[in-house]
C-alpha cells in the first residue's frame, strides 16, 4: 500500500470515530458528566456539621481548621493562612491587647468567641476577614466546647 492509501486509511478511521462519538451523543450512550469550578475555598455546604462525638483531631479535619491553622497535636494541621492554635499560651495576651474589642474574659471564652465572631479580634499580622463567619452554624455547642477545651491547653514551647 502507498503512502497516500495508508494516509487516507488514518483519516477515515478517525473521521469514523468521530462520527461514532456523534452518534453515540445523540443516542444517550455517553453520560453527560458535568463540569464545574473547583472550590477553592471553604464553602459552608463542604462543611459537614461537626457532632462532638468524634476524636479530637477528627473534628479539626471535618470542620476545615487544618487547612489555615497549625494545631499542637493534630498532625494534619499545618496551615500558614491563620495564626497557629497555641491558645494556652497566646489567648490570655490577646485579652490583654489594647486592640482586643471582643467580650470574652477567659481563654476558654474567648476561643469561642474566635470561632462564632471570627472578626471580634484578628492577630496581628494575619488577614482579617478570612475566617469563615459560618463555624457557628457548622460545630454543634459539644464539638464547640471541645475545641475550645483542647485548645486552651496548648502551649506554645
Amino acid at each position: 500500500m502507498s503512502e497516500r492509501g495508508v494516509t487516507v486509511l488514518i483519516i477515515a478511521a478517525i473521521a469514523i470515530g468521530f462520527l461514532w462519538a456523534f452518534l453515540s451523543m445523540k443516542n444517550g450512550w455517553l453520560v453527560d458528566m458535568p463540569v464545574g469550578p473547583v472550590p477553592t475555598a471553604l464553602l459552608p455546604e463542604l462543611i459537614p456539621l461537626v457532632s462532638g462525638d468524634e476524636p479530637i483531631g477528627e473534628m479539626f479535619v471535618r470542620a476545615g481548621c487544618v487547612v489555615c491553622h497549625t494545631i499542637p497535636g493534630v498532625e494534619a494541621a499545618i496551615g500558614r493562612v491563620g495564626p497557629p492554635l497555641m491558645l494556652g499560651t497566646t489567648a490570655v495576651q490577646r485579652l490583654n491587647d489594647p486592640a482586643y474589642r471582643g467580650r470574652a474574659k477567659t481563654p476558654h471564652d474567648y476561643i469561642v468567641e474566635s470561632v462564632v465572631d471570627p472578626g471580634a479580634y484578628v492577630v496581628a499580622g494575619y488577614p482579617a476577614n478570612t475566617m469563615p463567619v459560618w463555624y457557628g452554624e457548622k460545630l454543634s455547642a459539644l464539638a464547640l466546647e471541645r475545641i475550645a477545651s483542647y485548645l486552651e491547653k496548648q502551649k506554645s514551647n
